[in-house]
């Protein structure tokens, strides 16, 4: 099934560029190149379903054909050894303490705006930077309780940072249910390869938003709080809150009263202390924010600045997860960490800046250019795959509003074989990688994560929405040998 392979055209997971398989991955391609493709396809139906029976789905807004689909999930698996693990653990954990510094910074004596390390237009000119929450003193001045923060690999097999991901980040119930088909499809495969677990990941969870609680109990009161069941996460949403053994709620189960949050009950009212919200910043209190959002509680934000509820993620994170704010991440990491930083970052052209915007104008038919507040792969353009006229009309636009805009070079991300069914054969695929980092009272980082794949043939965008796929994500421990 690896027949044909090509390893060479970009950095490859598995194979060295001479078709040998590294050493890490040389069992497993054994033992699934020992499979037919009709027994492999046989499995990969079998996962399918699973995915199916337990509803594990996402959801694709705009699309005619329907709303609701599986994630597919590759299941050739993508394996990091323990060293390489490592360093990208201490990466990400250095990156995460300097944006939960810049954070409580910003919204306090804002030291690194008067130092101009940052430009202050950049911040406070910023759309989800909250002034309504300026000087509010958080548990443990944690900003940040969970962070996806998306590592891809360029063609010299480096890892870098392409986006920190802060608000809402999702997809980590699907790096649980990868690896709980996985163990069900491939249960030989695991045996005796030292794979670290990640089924901890919601007790680590709770954990965390336990240690928020503004009341000094053994078991306070959290909840879910999810924008329902039309939001395109909305089976992670549930799926955490039934790990947990917490509530799931929409902004219609709580109110504000006696300057608490209450949730109703069939036994009557119970004060919540702790609410690991979905729900964007501008839907959380229509008395504050958006006045005509259905989804948030009304008088939620003044219980939170009074310190008698608290939020995960905490309101206006998303000043920090800005793809303008991102080329500044490695200067906040030298001013309050006194550290270089140990993940680079993707060179960043901002359009706010003139020579920025006259690069990407310039040269945009080798750039990806980005809108700052877009996620998803949309609002983007991908020069060297478009039309003059696409660049055009494209380009039009940023030169309407330069700020809103930022470009960066196409990285050739790596690549890992993927199974084509119609092709009965393994054809290499673009990857990235979201790790996962919980911050409460301590930091902690789930071995492996979400490894999203582009399953359409040459495409670089990952996204689920756009055709891309997962993987389950193997971390080997120090004795694990794959």
């Amino acid at each position: 099934m690896f027949r044909d392979y090509d390893a060479k055209s970009f950095f490859d997971e598995v194979f060295e560029p001479d078709g040998s398989p590294r050493l890490h991955y040389a069992d497993i391609v054994q033992r699934i190149g020992s499979l037919s493709p009709v027994e492999f396809g046989r499995r990969r139906a079998l996962a399918d379903l699973t995915f199916r029976n337990q509803g594990i789905t996402f959801t694709v807004y705009g699309d005619e054909s329907g709303t609701e689909r599986t994630f597919p999930l590759d299941l050739c698996p993508r394996v990091i050894p323990a060293d390489e693990w490592a360093r990208l653990e201490a990466g990400l954990i250095q990156r995460v303490r300097a944006l939960n510094l810049f954070l409580r910074d910003i919204y306090h004596e804002a030291r690194i705006l008067d130092d101009g390390v940052i430009p202050r237009g950049l911040v406070l000119g910023n759309s989800n930077f909250r002034r309504q929450v300026h000087g509010i003193k958080l548990p443990h001045d944690v900003y940040t309780h969970v962070s996806g923060i998306d590592i891809i690999r360029g063609e010299d097999g480096r890892y870098m940072v392409l986006e920190d991901n802060l608000r809402t980040p999702s997809g980590v119930s699907y790096m649980l249910a990868n690896r709980m088909v996985m163990t069900r499809t491939f249960p030989g495969l695991f045996e005796g390869r030292g794979v670290r677990p990640v089924q901890h990941y919601t007790t680590a969870l709770l954990e965390t938003l336990r240690s928020l609680s503004p009341r000094d109990l053994k078991e306070p009161t959290i909840v879910v709080l999810t924008p329902g069941q039309y939001n395109s996460a909305y089976f992670e949403h549930a799926f955490l809150a039934q790990q947990m053994g917490i509530e799931l709620v929409e902004g219609r189960d709580l109110y504000v009263e006696d300057r608490r949050v209450w949730m109703r009950t069939t036994q009557g009212r119970q004060q919540v202390d702790v609410i690991y919200r979905r729900v964007d910043d501008d839907f959380l209190d229509p008395a504050v924010f958006r006045a005509d959002s259905m989804l948030g509680v009304p008088g939620l934000l003044q219980v939170y600045r009074q310190g008698r509820v608290a939020l995960a993620n905490a309101v206006g994170t998303g000043v920090a997860d800005d793809k303008a704010m991102y080329s500044y991440v490695p200067e906040m990491i030298r001013y309050y960490l006194n550290e270089e930083p140990a993940l680079p970052n993707v060179p960043t052209y901002l359009g706010a800046d003139p020579h920025g915007l006259a690069y990407m104008l310039d040269n945009a038919e080798t750039l990806v250019i980005k809108a700052v507040g877009e996620s998803g792969g949309y609002g983007m353009l991908v020069g060297p795959e478009s039309t003059a006229a696409q660049r055009d009309k494209f380009l039009e636009t940023v030169r309407g509003n330069p700020g809103n805009y930022v470009a960066q070079p196409v990285v050739p991300l790596s690549r890992h074989p993927s199974f084509f069914a119609e092709s009965g054969v393994f054809e290499p695929c673009h990857v990235d990688l979201r790790p996962y980092v919980l911050v409460g009272e301590d930091i902690t980082v789930v071995p492996g994560g979400l490894t999203r794949v582009a399953l359409r043939r040459g495409s670089l965008v990952v996204n689920s929405s756009q055709g891309g796929g997962s993987k389950d994500t193997w971390v080997l421990s120090e004795s694990g040998q794959a």
